[in-house]
């Protein structure tokens, strides 16, 4: 069983050290937005790549962060009927709709995966006035699924362990379990 946990707490710091990561996306493109917004209307001088840029880091910001949203309980829920379920309610809840998820997920890496793969065979390019390549991106559509999966994974296996009442069950950061 500690072996198994350890896998856990595993899966949940490099999700939770990627998200805390990628918030400091959001600085970035502030950044370049501002920027592009004085140099348009102060300067008239716009740049063809920063509006291009900042969609790019955004594409990567959303699909890698789904982990880090996941394990701190950010994604939507029907909280009106969800938050009325006790612990072990909450967990057959997620047990039964996890095939949903796990059926999303599967989609998102086989057709993301394909996606991904052709372009990097074509080394794809934006086919804009700036013209960069647009595979760095599309590979993150796999691995955003792959980080969604084993999060998802950790949650099912906690979610099996609240319902037959093993101590110690939740989250890093979460209950008694120390934040990262």
């Amino acid at each position: 069983m500690a072996a198994l946990e350890a896998i856990l707490v595993t899966i949940d710091k490099i999700n939770d050290w990627l998200g805390k990561t990628l918030s400091f996306g959001v600085l970035i493109m502030f950044v370049l937005v501002l920027s592009e917004v004085i140099r348009r209307y102060f300067f008239n001088a716009p740049t063809v790549w920063a509006n291009e840029l900042v969609q790019m880091i955004f594409g990567a910001y959303v699909v890698l962060s789904g982990g880090h949203i996941l394990l701190w309980g950010g994604h939507v829920n029907v909280d009106v009927i969800y938050s009325n379920f006790s612990e072990r309610g909450k967990a057959i809840a997620d047990i039964v709709t996890s095939f949903l998820f796990f059926a999303f997920i599967g989609m998102l890496f086989i057709y993301g995966g394909s996606l991904a793969l052709e372009s990097l065979m074509t080394l794809e390019r934006t086919q804009s006035a700036w013209d960069p390549p647009a595979y760095p991106v599309k590979l993150m559509i796999p691995l955003g699924a792959m980080l969604l999966l084993i999060q998802g994974l950790a949650k099912l296996i906690r979610d099996i362990m609240a319902l037959v009442r093993v101590r110690g069950a939740g989250p890093v950061g979460k209950g008694d379990k120390e934040v990262l």
